[in-house]
């Protein structure tokens, strides 16, 4: 009896295990693709149009986001992401929240 019992605790545990190891495994193999997709979403600081710019981007009103396009329409299209705090009102934090959304390519 005690060898029963010792079986059946044992092979619990081992299906168990191997439960959490499948499920662990498969939400590793979500993060890539979700990953993918957050970098074909990004908004080029180029492009857009205040509309996207005010739509897709986190603290950015239809003033800041008709600023950006006017700083594009003066100075020519922006080198990288980081000219986006030469834009009056967006600062350093707002440039951080929006990092991963935005691009100039």
């Amino acid at each position: 009896m005690y060898k029963k019992s010792l079986a059946v605790l044992l092979f619990s545990c081992f299906a168990s295990l191997s439960v959490n190891a499948a499920t662990t495994e498969s939400a590793k193999a979500v993060d890539p693709v979700e990953q993918v997709q957050h970098v074909e979403g990004q908004i080029n600081l180029n492009t857009a149009d205040a509309a996207t710019l005010e739509a897709g981007l986190v603290g950015i009103g239809s003033t800041k986001a008709q600023a950006i396009v006017d700083h594009r329409n003066s100075n020519g299209p922006f080198a990288s992401v980081d000219e986006l705090l030469e834009v009056k009102g967006i600062g350093p934090a707002t440039l951080e929240k929006n990092r991963d959304r935005i691009s100039v390519n």
